[in-house]
């Protein structure tokens, strides 16, 4: 990934949080056909492995010992540089793109033991139901149908080796653009711009 000094992210809270907070993650990994990739929500334990689950016809389930890359994206969005003040005074910006990743390089191991996805499955439940009214819980299903659709997935946890985060996000701007930028995004309010903005805002506050 290209990574100017000015975008890298090291603190591991604010990888972590964009991680808890965006969980739909994407997975490659190089296979004997080139490579492929898988879309699925994955959750941080121990801060060293993510655990998921996929489909026991999904090709990741015959990758156990590979090497994989997984990527977590944030908000994003479209910057226009009539948000700038300093384009006002020079002219002298062009549009950009706004957005914050992670990339986490780690080994997938393959798991069969049915308790091991059990206990995952209601941690994943439990943790996606809490704001609705009424949760559902594994539990409520009928024993025999959570058992076969046990049979029908693996499981997959990925040991983190190396965490990569690019939080690019007007940094390389002077405060007025960066301010300009988040109020734009406010005014705009398309699909992901507020949580854009508060990524922006909580890096604004950081500085201070």
């Amino acid at each position: 990934m290209y990574l100017p000094s000015s975008f890298r992210e090291t603190r591991e809270d604010h990888l972590h949080a964009l991680m808890q907070a965006y969980p739909f993650a994407t997975v490659l990994v190089h296979g004997p056909d080139g490579m492929v990739a898988n879309h699925l929500p994955l959750e941080r334990v121990d801060g060293t492995h993510l655990h998921g689950h996929v489909a026991r016809g999904n090709e990741l389930s015959r990758f156990d010992g590979a090497e994989v890359l997984v990527i977590f994206r944030g908000p994003d969005g479209y910057v226009s540089p009539n948000w700038y003040p300093s384009k006002h005074e020079t002219g002298r910006e062009v549009p950009t793109w706004n957005y914050a990743v992670v990339h986490v390089q780690g080994r997938l191991r393959v798991i069969e033991d049915a308790a091991w996805l059990r206990a995952l499955l209601e941690r994943l439940t439990d943790r996606h139901e809490a704001g609705q009214p009424s949760p559902w819980h594994v539990g409520d299903a009928p024993e025999e149908h959570t058992q076969k659709l046990l049979r029908a997935i693996v499981g997959l946890d990925i040991t983190i080796e190396r965490i990569e985060g690019k939080f690019k996000l007007s940094q390389n701007h002077p405060a007025a653009n960066r301010v300009g930028v988040i109020a734009g995004l406010r005014q705009r309010a398309a699909p992901g711009d507020a949580e854009l903005a508060n990524l922006m805002s909580q890096l604004e506050e950081g500085r201070s």
